[in-house]
């Protein structure tokens, strides 16, 4: 058998008119609408002639499929499946020519059509094929063509608002403008970087994506997804299905979307996404391709700001860096620079270093310490400096401010991916940059001193450190084991079990300055059962309660044991 005449594949075409625009060329002037009225908005993208009964097997979604009826003419029952089998595959429209192969289409093909939303079209018998084929694909054609123009056009004004040194303000207001609707440029945390069109839209945009929950509808067509959450009295186009037809469907007359979101992606990654809002739910498809080339010149922006943005880093780091460990020259050079920054470095200030603690991914965990740390640092003290070194994250605050609230704000936004954590030293206030080099060192002892005796995610002031900042300088840990060992004997380990509790003891006795009532009762003890203690502690570790020395060297022994890593 001789395969069906039919127009050559058309899948470059992208864009078409609905089925009610098709019922307006003139060629179709007095065709009629038989039935599936609500389906007037299904999208034409191409034209087939269906004269062989195995026509199921050569169509293609978003075809108006022409006929005679010639192939059904000895099988009228197979009428009533049609309609169904062809929506299944995702055509727009049947058109067929009635009288001659076929007198009358079943009342069950009509209703089923109707139920569908499928498009049944009467067409006049004095119409040639070919003239519908030639007008309806100039201008599938034409329209196609005029999109393109459109987002080429758009195209070249968002590339040169880039070119001109132009930001995500100036991006939006382009299609803003190109599209007569509101538009924002979103980042990868939610917040909304810019925003233009009517104010009154624009107000109703910032509120739906600020009341949108992380997981967005996922994308349908090259990342473009519409965008169901709403605010109240908002009407949105509703999210497609998991599973959609392959015919794209609209509303009659071909009417748009009322949110849709584009991803903007470089390199592999995801930097937020453009929204765009009409009231009216006037995006059409035609517009989602020139959101998608904003999407494309935000990316260019994002990435072109992350570069600047990584120099300037490296500038800030080196100049801090210099200052705190005084390369910095005088101290109006040091003024001046500092200023270049938004530094405010004249004034008393406190210094603060971030250590990653270790056991986590430092190359990936480090890049979010130095945002953490910065976007807290804007909350707090605008004026303060801070900069990401190889291992840690140094900030420069005025001596005001709260730095154990700014500490535990820092480690609260990076808390959003555990187990990484980091340590947190706080240095005593500076009067100015001549003493700030002491002040990081002051800082960075805190870190570590306060992470070997607290653990991970430590934060701990140098002032409160006592005794272990003397401690933490003696480099020669296998002197400070040693000397636990020779003051504690059996108690520095935890070969028994009944090591630790003795311990426990001995350091209650110390505290309370051998006041024998209180520590029983810190400790629940009776009084008996603690002199009992007492005199075993005196066997295993010689006679304290008489030598002050032998008490001082015993605090000094369990304060050794208490720095972690040690």
């Amino acid at each position: 058998m001789e395969p069906p005449v039919r127009l050559a594949s058309t899948g470059t075409i992208i864009h078409g008119v609905s089925v009610g625009e098709v019922l307006g060329v003139s060629t179709l002037a007095q065709a009629r609408l038989i039935a599936g009225e609500s389906g007037l908005g299904r999208i034409v993208q191409r034209l087939n002639v269906m004269e062989v009964p195995d026509i199921l097997a050569w169509v293609k979604p978003h075809e108006l499929l022409l006929t005679t009826g010639y192939p059904l003419r000895n099988t009228p029952q197979s009428l009533g499946r049609l309609v169904a089998d062809l929506d299944e595959r995702g055509l727009a429209a049947l058109a067929i020519k009635l009288g001659r192969y076929v007198d009358e289409l079943p009342a069950e093909m009509v209703e089923q059509a109707d139920r569908l939303g499928f498009p049944l079209i009467l067409l006049p018998n004095d119409v040639g094929f070919d003239d519908i084929l030639n007008q309806v694909l100039t201008d599938i054609l034409n329209r196609q063509a005029a999109v393109l123009a459109r987002a080429e056009e758009a195209h070249r004004a968002l590339v040169q608002v880039v070119l001109a040194g132009g930001g995500l303000d100036e991006v939006t207001e382009g299609v803003a403008g190109l599209l007569d609707v509101a538009v924002a440029a979103v980042d990868g945390g939610g917040r909304v970087r810019a925003a233009a069109g009517p104010p009154d839209h624009v107000t109703v945009l910032r509120e739906s994506i600020r009341r949108e929950s992380p997981a967005t509808t996922p994308a349908r067509r090259q990342g473009v997804a519409t965008t169901p959450p709403r605010p109240q009295g908002v009407a949105t186009t509703p999210p497609r299905s998991e599973n959609p037809a392959p015919a794209r469907r609209a509303a009659p007359g071909g009417r748009g979307r009322t949110f849709v979101s584009v991803p903007v992606v470089a390199a592999g990654h995801h930097h937020g996404r453009i929204v765009a809002y009409s009231p009216s739910g006037a995006i059409r498809d035609s517009d989602i391709g020139i959101l998608e080339r904003a999407a494309t010149v935000a990316a260019l922006v994002v990435t072109r700001q992350e570069a600047v943005n990584a120099v300037e880093s490296k500038y800030r780091a080196d100049f801090l860096r210099d200052v705190l460990t005084g390369r910095a020259g005088g101290a109006e050079r040091l003024t001046t620079r500092a200023r270049t920054f938004g530094w405010d470095l004249e004034r008393p200030v406190t210094v603060l270093v971030a250590e990653l603690d270790p056991d986590g991914d430092e190359r990936s965990a480090q890049d979010r310490l130095v945002t953490s740390w910065t976007a807290a640092i804007r909350r707090h003290d605008p004026r303060g400096a801070v900069a990401g070194f190889s291992h840690e994250v140094v900030a420069v605050v005025g001596a005001t401010v709260d730095a154990a609230r700014l500490a535990k704000d820092a480690a609260s936004a990076f808390a959003d991916s555990p187990p990484v954590t980091f340590s947190t030293g706080t240095s005593r206030p500076s009067p100015g940059a001549d003493t700030l080099p002491e002040a990081y060192a002051q800082a960075l002892k805190a870190a570590r001193v306060g992470r070997q005796l607290h653990g991970p995610g430590a934060v701990a002031h140098f002032d409160q450190l006592g005794v272990y900042r003397l401690l933490s300088l003696v480099n020669d840990t296998d002197e400070l084991h040693a000397f636990v060992r020779e003051t504690l004997g059996p108690l520095a380990t935890d070969d028994d079990a009944e090591n630790a509790d003795l311990r426990r003891t001995l350091q209650v006795l110390l505290e309370t300055n051998l006041n024998v009532a209180e520590t029983a009762r810190r400790l629940h003890f009776h009084y008996n059962t603690l002199r009992y203690r007492i005199g075993k502690l005196e066997r295993l570790l010689g006679g304290f309660t008489d030598d002050p020395h032998l008490r001082l060297n015993l605090t000094l022994a369990l304060h050794v044991l208490r720095m972690r890593g040690i």
